[in-house]
């Protein structure tokens, strides 16, 4: 193809190039456009790659003009394309359904999950009677788990606990790591560091080796209370949980103590509270047939082990037991949520439903 006719191209080109562009009422279709023109295999790009068949002084000439060409056609397009965006944002702002001067959507925000909630609920009624929340390691030594605690290793309160050891032994082979079973460690760690008066709730998570239901989880959340001092009794043991169970549970509940056994506490003693569905009558209502599922007829609602501090865990850790007297409770807050908001299985709390966790 000779210069002359190159060049009439180029013109012929541009001219329904930019006719048609100026036709162009979508962005779909201006896409179209700068395939159709400005792409790869447009008549333009076939028109430069012959240009090697020209001589130097025609390529330098031809090559400026479709140069121009092509920079005219890219800001034509350029243009088109902010005034047909313009023009779609203007078409928005029009129609009935949207109101741009309406404040936006909400967006879901995230919240605490339902058992740190529980968690800082109780410990906020023991921080407003004088505690202070202390953590603890989940990985613990059996020499705090069970030793400390008046459970040596031929102890059958062990039994008590399906423990997770961990795979580490000692010097004479004995594993002696495990995840902790209970929060109970932490009580004779606070009171090796620190001497009386004591007053301190641990909440942490602890895990146990065995099948889950609806009311057990192989691991969950545990709350400890720690109280010693010179001079304290049973009556202190009573007023204190009492006082955390008007408070949690409403200033109506009654409360009931009945004896117990764990090794590291005595007397120990199970503390329940007046079922709330039924007011301890043990049936939702008069002459009904079948007594209240929550507290399964009986009016009452266990809530917590407790108990005063063995002599021997006292001595343990240095501590006179002829002097310093004391008290331990030990809660689930996953149990204390489920009576108080009508939560029928403990598995909800760790299955990641928001159908579940967003009431909350």
């Amino acid at each position: 193809m000779t210069t002359e006719a190159i060049l009439v191209k180029l013109e012929e080109i541009k001219g329904i190039g930019l006719h048609g562009l100026e036709a162009i009422e979508t962005l779909e279709y201006l896409e179209e456009w700068r395939v159709a023109y400005l792409g790869r295999r447009s008549q333009l790009a076939q028109l430069l790659r012959g240009l090697s068949s020209l001589s130097f002084e025609e390529r330098r000439l031809v090559g400026a003009r479709a140069n121009e060409t092509k920079a005219l056609l890219e800001q034509s397009l350029l243009k088109r394309e902010e005034i047909l965006k313009e023009a779609d944002a203007a078409l928005l702002s029009t129609k009935e359904e949207m109101d741009i001067t309406l404040p936006g959507r909400p967006v879901p925000l995230g919240r605490l999950h339902p058992t740190t909630q529980m968690v800082r609920e109780i410990c906020n009624a023991f921080v407003s009677m004088g505690f202070q929340v202390v953590e603890g390691p989940e990985v613990e030594w059996d020499h705090y788990n069970f030793e400390m605690l008046n459970i040596p290793k031929d102890h059958p309160a062990r039994d008590m606990w399906n423990s997770l050891w961990i795979d580490y032994a000692d010097e004479d082979g004995e594993r002696t790591m495990l995840l902790r079973t209970h929060t109970s460690p932490m009580q004779a760690r606070i009171m090796e560091g620190m001497r009386p008066p004591v007053r301190v709730v641990v909440p942490g998570k602890c895990y146990r080796y065995e099948a889950t239901d609806a009311t057990h989880e192989w691991h969950f959340f545990q709350i400890e209370g720690l109280a010693v001092d010179e001079g304290i009794t049973f009556a202190d043991l009573k007023g204190t949980l009492y006082e955390f169970a008007r408070r949690i549970f409403g200033p109506q509940r009654r409360v009931r103590f009945r004896c117990d056994y764990f090794p590291f506490v005595e007397p120990g003693v199970d503390m329940a509270i007046d079922c709330f569905a039924c007011q301890g009558r043990g049936f939702l209502s008069s002459g009904a047939e079948e007594g209240c599922r929550l507290c399964r007829g009986s009016g009452w609602i266990e809530i917590m082990g407790a108990g005063m501090v063995h002599p021997k865990v006292l001595e343990g850790v240095g501590y006179d037991p002829t002097i310093y007297t004391g008290f331990a409770f030990g809660l689930g807050p996953e149990r204390i949520a489920m009576l108080k908001y009508g939560i029928d299985d403990i598995r909800l709390f760790y299955s990641n439903d928001l159908r579940f966790l967003s009431q909350f």
